[in-house]
């Protein structure tokens, strides 16, 4: 059977999309790495598969670039939001990912917002390799660090546009402390409501965007009293609205459909 995709992004933010709804769609590691090659493949900072429900209007599967699975991707989960959207013509729905049940709304401006849940802020949760305070981490720069369903390490910085981003953002992923890699989220403060941030996700990129990664740094920023728990997170690719309630960390933005397409059949024989 052809298998076909979308592309999708939130803030460039950029998604391979499978529907595996109601069919049989069988992935592996060197599978997801070739349909993520920028050259010979598609290309995608994550590769995303809607399957049936489960007790929820759409299951979620996530993959990195480097055929490793993600617990959680913030606009990623915005993105096939709008697919379902589209599909069942409501303005809401569950999504199941491994963080749970999470709730999305089709906003009156177009825009979706997702429920990520609520942040985890103990050393077994983030995970940690050991039992230690989340803020400060006993590294270079003092960052807190955060769980949305993955890892975050927060660093708040003088000037973004500074940071050497290639080089401290491959050097914290790999940080012993963190046992299953992390995210780097580089973080100023504008003011009480406004932060500016840049990310290296693990998985070994940057990217224009990252919607765990805005309400990581939006609740390390509320701990630390630098913000209100509602901020606006300025990203390479463009504004996410962060609302961290009493049921959780709510994310706002803009989604789009690229365009869609059909593996050929040499390009998957290839690549198995």
């Amino acid at each position: 059977m052809a298998m076909r995709f979308l592309k999708m992004h939130g803030l460039g933010n950029d998604f391979v999309m499978l529907d595996a709804r109601g069919q049989d769609v069988r992935l592996s590691a060197p599978l997801v790495r070739a349909i993520g090659d920028r050259h010979r493949g598609v290309g995608f900072d994550q590769l995303i598969v809607l399957r049936d429900g489960d007790g929820a209007d759409v299951t979620l599967d996530f993959w990195n670039a480097d055929g490793s699975t993600a617990g959680a991707c913030g606009n990623g989960t915005r993105c096939a939001a709008r697919l379902v959207f589209d599909d069942l013509g409501t303005d809401r729905l569950t999504l199941r990912t491994e963080r749970g049940l999470l709730q999305a709304e089709h906003c009156a401006d177009g825009r979706i917002r997702v429920n990520m849940g609520a942040p985890e802020l103990t050393w077994d949760r983030v995970p940690l390799a050991r039992d230690i305070p989340l803020d400060p981490l006993p590294l270079d720069g003092s960052p807190a660090a955060v769980g949305m369903g993955n890892p975050h390490c927060v660093f708040f910085v003088e000037d973004v546009a500074q940071v050497d981003l290639p080089t401290l953002g491959a050097r914290f992923e790999h940080d012993p402390l963190f046992p299953e890699r992390t995210n780097v989220e580089f973080v100023q403060v504008i003011d009480r409501s406004t932060l500016r941030m840049r990310v290296w996700e693990r998985g070994g990129m940057i990217t224009q965007a990252c919607g765990s990664g805005a309400c990581a740094v939006a609740v390390a920023a509320a701990l630390r009293g630098l913000t209100e728990r509602t901020v606006r997170v300025i990203l390479d690719g463009g504004p996410l609205d962060i609302d961290w309630r009493e049921d959780g960390v709510w994310m706002t933005g803009e989604t789009a459909l690229t365009f869609e397409g059909t593996f050929s059949d040499a390009f998957l024989a290839g690549a198995a």
